[in-house]
């Protein structure tokens, strides 16, 4: 058993993210008890520690903080070395540039182990503790980086992205029908739970990933419908992305509805993918799917989203860089679906949740007229932590320092990063001691970069970078 030491922030219980703020927990001086079996056994003031813990090593961060690790709900593996990728356009043409001809060489197992090596490496360097991970379209690619999670010591929620159609600079991503579910099913067999045995205390878990809807066919959609319903007891996850770029007439958006003939890009998820919107098989929302962007959702594809307890993956930095737009915050949480933060890299170019939020606040508090909101410190904290936690449907495990959870933690140095120590230093903090707490958070938030994470932990165990 250890008591970890420092300037502890967590959001505490199962609030919502208009919540947060009465939920924020914040100890100057604090003691985060972790015990021998990776369990949070106590959280508060270092010198209220009880009795029962008076004999545990003492492990002295200060004056660093402590937060929980991060939780990133849309991130690519394929595209590891594909950040900043210049296409010329938005979404559809970069992805034809620039993505799947980035994509297709993993089809070289030696290059696909470089970057599951290099992607565990990043997640470590940007305390991201679990992950919703996009996966590669080949098997042994995956494979490693399955592998190389479970080396590491992260948590990881991945399927293999699942292509039945696309442009010829798709050609080597692309299957046919059969195979797309085959080894979909051959990865769920191989790699869910296959760290423990149980999904349910498991750090490796599997997801069905049709890229989006434009890569795939209604044949495909209603296979992995029926193959989704046949495993979701077992705790498969759903991911994809919904409503991301609505350039007029050329846009994902407007492709997909000319494309499926629906209603809304939602119904092609919701088994609802034949013309009209009419039903052609077994939905695949629910509250292991996770969504990523939902910028451009009508009322109700979020009502219908909140129904089925399906989240949204907020992905405000690749949304700016390929144009998509801002996904309205005040409308879209008023809906009361979940929205947990993702990097989206490589559309976005940071692995770093804490600048994910931080781009977050800048774009909200720039949303036109009564839709512009300034984001709260512990709002932001909270879709970067819990909220992901919750996205995974694993928020009795991790996500904040509750008693009895896994003790997924980070260590920020702000000594380590000179920007953050002189902020965190010198700058103004107000005579209101909640306020002044505010002001710390945020200013940890926004400044923060990965030299600043000085330690991971997951499961009180503290990871090495391979």
């Amino acid at each position: 058993m250890r008591i970890h030491r420092g300037h502890l922030f967590h959001v505490a219980g199962r609030p919502t993210v208009q919540q947060a703020a009465d939920a924020l927990v914040s100890y100057p001086d604090g003691a985060l008890v972790v015990g021998d079996d990776g369990r949070i056994a106590h959280c508060g003031p270092f010198d209220e520690v009880p009795a029962e813990f008076a004999e545990a090593e003492v492990v002295d961060h200060r004056p660093a903080f402590l937060i929980p690790g991060f939780v990133d709900t849309h991130i690519h593996f394929p595209q590891t070395f594909a950040g900043d990728a210049y296409g010329g356009g938005q979404l559809l043409e970069w992805l034809n540039s620039c993505i799947f001809p980035s994509e297709s060489r993993f089809a070289d197992p030696s290059f696909a182990q470089q970057a599951a090596a290099e992607f565990v490496r990043r997640r470590i360097a940007a305390g991201t503790t679990a992950a919703m991970v996009f996966g590669s379209a080949f098997p042994h690619a995956q494979d490693a980086l399955f592998e190389q999670t479970r080396q590491a010591g992260l948590r990881m929620v991945s399927g293999r992205g699942t292509q039945t159609v696309g442009p010829d600079s798709a050609t080597a991503l692309i299957t046919s029908e059969a195979d797309a579910i085959r080894l979909t099913e051959e990865e769920i067999r191989r790699w869910h739970g296959a760290d423990t045995g149980d999904a349910a205390t498991a750090m490796l878990h599997v997801a069905v990933v049709p890229r989006f809807s434009l890569s795939v066919t209604t044949e495909t959609l209603a296979a992995l419908g029926e193959l989704y319903d046949a495993v979701r007891g077992d705790g498969v996850y759903f991911h994809s992305h919904l409503n991301e770029n609505n350039r007029p007439g050329t846009g994902e958006i407007d492709s997909v509805k000319q494309s499926y003939q629906v209603e809304t890009y939602l119904d092609t998820y919701d088994g609802k993918f034949l013309p009209g919107s009419a039903v052609g098989g077994k939905s695949l929302l629910g509250r292991r799917s996770i969504l990523a962007h939902a910028v451009h959702c009508t009322d109700a594809e979020l009502a219908r989203m909140a129904e089925t307890g399906t989240s949204i993956s907020h992905c405000p930095v690749s949304q700016q860089f390929l144009g998509s737009g801002t996904m309205p915050w005040r409308r879209t949480i008023a809906s009361g679906v979940n929205v947990a933060a993702g990097t989206d890299f490589g559309g976005g170019d940071t692995w770093l949740i804490s600048e994910v939020m931080s781009d977050a606040f800048k774009v909200h508090i720039s949303e036109p007229g009564d839709a512009a909101v300034s984001m709260h410190p512990a709002e932001m904290l909270f879709t970067g932590t819990l909220a992901g936690a919750r996205a995974l449907d694993m928020e009795d495990r991790f996500g904040n320092f509750d008693a009895g959870k896994e003790a997924d933690f980070l260590v920020v140095d702000p000594r380590a990063w000179g920007p953050l120590g002189a902020a965190i230093d010198h700058g103004t903090r107000s005579e209101d001691p909640d306020t002044a707490r505010d002001q710390t958070l945020f200013t940890l938030l926004m400044t923060m970069r990965e030299p600043a994470i000085t330690a991971v932990h997951v499961q009180g165990r503290r990871l090495v970078a391979p």
